[in-house]
């Protein structure tokens, strides 16, 4: 058997983290038995539909390396698809569902509903306020096959509702192990809307047999679908998938992860400058850790270690503070190239660097970085001349003569290098500390002016790095403008 899982997202907006999980543990199952990872667009509900939203979410699966095997794709910015088993979106297979529909109708499985919008709020109000389940009385199942014709030639608009039978359901969760529910607790549930369109679990089921989804892995919010759905598959003659539901992804203060408390959106936090392999590797392990003795894992690890098995039955925490420790950690190891892939839209426009300096100052800069928007911030030092009281530049139990001494002779040490001194970081520390051992100088004394000068801050990068990103013109017009605040 081929393993094949699904992420079937509903255009109508940004990617949630939690979805986000969802789809990348679809994923890591599916690869971990050189299975197939379906993409399929769930568009049925049509008063929630976000124009543009597909394209946003396939954009964003693309960024974090979540490429479908099967499904809706972009190829060249405009939507087509791939695979044997389209279309991929369920606006576009309307057709299908109705013949299911109605062939659960012939069999005796389903039954037309006519009630108005009306009654069925005021039965639902009744219900509420006698304290009882808020069910559909099956009203309209007492109709008999004259009056459901005659409502028929009448062009009475109508749902079709499956029958619930009587008795209990049981299905097994990976996760969680087996689950009963009794069918008394189940509503005769809406299949196909007066519209034509079908409702998710009609469309979910029908869907996911015939594109031979193997493993449902899904939130925990659809646990009571899943008996309608197991129903379904059985007066349709479908085998039953498995079946994983995964635990809600919490707030700091254990409440379901929402927007009020933070951002929730997938696309929130790549523009923020959090990459994508340090989302991966966090959500992740918003609920499973393949070995509870680290933090930081390729999608090869993950892929290798996955198992639903392991995945927590309780509700994941949300740590900002984790996810910041771990996009700090993925910026300081990242290959100089494709950091500077990512940095670069992060850079501010408005200062004119060259490709050269961007590299200078992101290797200088990275260790600095919790997320790559901490770069528009953080360059701005290299920009222009610093703005600082003349007192910032003397260390500790030194004076202003002591400050004013080291720079005039850095200052003719730089005017007596060549340019070659400047494009070698390590030689620059060489002869400034080569300057400091001579003389027996104290470190502080020495650096702490020529940092302040360069940065006009008590808190930069080191004075070889800032010398070095600087180069000898800038850095030499700083040092004279730092001499020039001790003098005036």
């Amino acid at each position: 058997m081929i393993i094949k899982t699904r992420f079937p997202p509903s255009p109508t907006g940004y990617l949630h983290i939690g979805s986000l999980r969802t789809a990348l543990y679809n994923y890591l199952f599916a690869k971990k038995y050189g299975g197939i990872f379906l993409l399929r667009i769930e568009d049925t509900d049509r008063e929630r539909y976000v124009e543009g939203a597909v394209e946003s979410l396939i954009q964003t699966l693309d960024r974090v390396g979540l490429i479908c095997d099967e499904g809706p794709v972009l190829v060249n910015g405009v939507l087509s698809e791939k695979g044997d088993y389209g279309p991929y979106t369920q606006s576009n297979r309307l057709d299908t569902y109705q013949k299911y529909a109605h062939q659960l109708l012939e069999q005796g499985s389903a039954y037309r509903c006519f009630c108005s919008k009306e009654r069925l709020e005021k039965l639902r109000s009744d219900q509420q306020l006698a304290k009882l389940p808020t069910k559909y009385d099956r009203a309209c199942l007492r109709l008999d096959s004259t009056e459901v014709q005659h409502r028929l030639n009448n062009n009475e608009p109508f749902v079709i509702r499956l029958l619930i039978p009587e008795g209990e359901t049981t299905f097994k969760d990976e996760i969680r192990g087996m689950i009963t529910i009794q069918n008394s607790e189940i509503d005769d549930q809406i299949l196909l809307k007066t519209d034509g369109f079908p409702t998710y679990h009609l469309a979910v089921v029908v869907d996911d047999h015939l594109m031979g989804v193997t493993h449902i892995i899904r939130g925990e919010e659809w646990i009571s679908s899943v008996p309608k759905h197991v129903l379904l598959y059985h007066v349709l003659n479908f085998p039953l998938p498995s079946f994983a539901h995964l635990p809600l992804i919490l707030n700091p203060d254990k409440s379901k992860l929402s927007k009020r408390q933070g951002d929730v959106a997938v696309e929130d936090y790549l523009k923020k400058g959090y990459l994508p392999e340090a989302l991966i590797n966090f959500v992740a392990l918003l609920g499973f850790n393949p070995s509870g003795d680290r933090e930081i894992y390729t999608v090869k690890e993950l892929i290798e270690s996955f198992d639903l098995t392991r995945v927590n039955k309780s509700g994941a925490v949300f740590d900002i503070t984790k996810l910041n420790w771990m996009n700090k950690q993925y910026i300081r190891s990242l290959e100089p190239k494709r950091l500077m892939d990512l940095a670069e839209p992060f850079f501010n426009e408005e200062l004119d660097f060259s490709f050269e300096q961007k590299e200078r100052i992101l290797a200088v800069e990275k260790e600095r970085l919790t997320t790559l928007q901490d770069l528009s911030q953080q360059t701005s030092v290299y920009s222009a001349i610093p703005l600082f009281e003349k007192n910032l530049l003397v260390w500790k139990k030194a004076d202003e003569q002591d400050a004013l001494h080291h720079l005039k002779n850095i200052e003719q040490i730089l005017q007596d290098a060549d340019e070659k001194f400047f494009m070698d970081q390590l030689l620059i520390e060489e002869i400034l500390k080569k300057y400091i051992e001579i003389n027996h100088y104290q470190n502080g004394n020495v650096l702490w002016p020529l940092r302040v000068a360069l940065s006009g801050q008590a808190q930069s990068a080191g004075p070889f790095e800032l010398v070095w990103v600087l180069g000898k013109s800038e850095s030499i017009k700083r040092i004279q403008q730092a001499i020039q605040k001790i003098i005036s």
